[in-house]
């Protein structure tokens, strides 16, 4: 996995870079020599802990600094690295500022299965999915009334506390970072795609308890 490329001098002023996209230290706007990692736009080290509201600072001042509107009267290179050090910039803070997200970036970066290579759920989990999988249809299939709005109202809170059991899980998968190849990166995969599963199961409760209303 690449880390951060903080060893680098801008090539403007010869200061060390905290982030390969612009020179803090003299405003220079960079063009990389290959597309940044979602760390490496941050000048952050990869690990699935991050401090999101440190994270959103950041994400601010360097959108401050590449904005193409700071740079409309530049010359058109100036522009050009403006636009794609924000675009650059603006998807790694969506990778890292989702918990979900950025624990899949790390899995395929350590050469862990993706979701195509590695469809399993743990196997604990799919009692549970089997018996949530039923009371979804039954809810579906029966008529709607007071009685299926609170077999539904009941079935949230179960599904967001194992959501949360699922994420805790990734993290201890996660944390520290495993070596490249690790077992442990087949079993965060699987966690993930329990909460992929998850997140469907919440989407179709939530438009089934519309429709009993």
């Amino acid at each position: 996995m690449n880390s951060p490329a903080t060893a680098a001098a801008c090539p403007s002023c010869g200061q060390a870079l905290a982030t390969p996209l612009l020179c803090e230290a003299c405003g220079a706007l960079l063009a990389p020599a290959r597309a940044p990692t979602p760390f490496e736009a941050f000048g952050l080290e990869p690990g699935f802990v991050l401090d999101l509201a440190a994270l959103r600072r950041r994400h601010l001042a360097l959108s401050r600094e590449l904005h193409p509107d700071m740079h409309a009267r530049a010359e058109a290179e100036t522009r050009r690295r403006a636009e794609d050090g924000t675009a650059a910039l603006n998807a790694a803070y969506q990778v890292l500022a989702d918990e979900d997200r950025r624990a899949d970036w790390l899995v395929r970066a350590l050469g862990g299965p993706g979701e195509d290579q590695e469809r399993a759920m743990p196997q604990e989990f799919l009692l549970e999915v089997l018996e949530w999988n039923e009371k979804i249809e039954e809810a579906r299939s029966a008529p709607t009334g007071s009685a299926e709005r609170a077999r539904l109202d009941a079935l949230v809170p179960a599904l967001e506390s194992e959501r949360a059991r699922r994420r805790a899980a990734v993290g201890e998968c996660l944390t520290p970072l495993p070596p490249a190849g690790a077992p442990a990166l087949r079993r965060a995969r699987q966690e993930l795609n329990a909460l992929r599963y998850l997140e469907r199961a919440l989407t179709e409760v939530g438009e089934l308890r519309l429709a009993v209303r």
